[in-house]
């Protein structure tokens, strides 16, 4: 039962964020998307995420959790390892480095693994960098990517 209290715990703090950032706005705005993008989605994510601890089934869930324990560290450490590599790296290389052990530890093959970060880091550059105008760092790749 304290997972569902968790949950709804969540969708209340999701819908506090969401309600505190509508009104963020940068003073000049150089980005089509603001400021008040990234906190939304955060705040959507975590309500989400939140409501499904809500409406998710029983303790079997846990038993999942358990036998998957070092996969879903990995995935985290991974993670930790991007933002600290960001910068440096490059968007596309970041997430390309990223989504190898994370694909490998949801059952992927690394090369598929791997694939998939390439096109994905690739994607996600040209959606926010080209579409959306939102600058990301390109890294090692900015003599091909013409980066910043």
């Amino acid at each position: 039962m304290s997972d569902r209290i968790l949950g709804a715990a969540c969708v209340v703090a999701g819908a506090a964020m969401a309600w505190a950032a509508v009104d963020y706005a940068a003073p000049i705005s150089y980005e089509p998307v603001g400021p008040r993008a990234f906190p939304l989605l955060l705040a959507g994510l975590m309500a989400l995420a939140g409501a499904w601890l809500v409406v998710r089934p029983g303790p079997q869930a846990f038993e999942l959790a358990r036998e998957h324990r070092w996969p879903i560290v990995l995935a985290a450490v991974a993670v930790l390892v991007y933002a600290s590599l960001f910068e440096m790296l490059g968007f596309p290389l970041a997430t390309a480095l990223m989504a190898l052990p994370v694909g490998m530890a949801f059952g992927g093959s690394w090369k598929q693994s791997l694939a998939g970060g390439v096109v994905m880091g690739l994607l996600m550059y040209g959606l926010f960098d080209k579409l959306l105008d939102v600058v990301l760092p390109t890294g090692l790749l900015s003599f091909i990517l013409g980066g910043r």
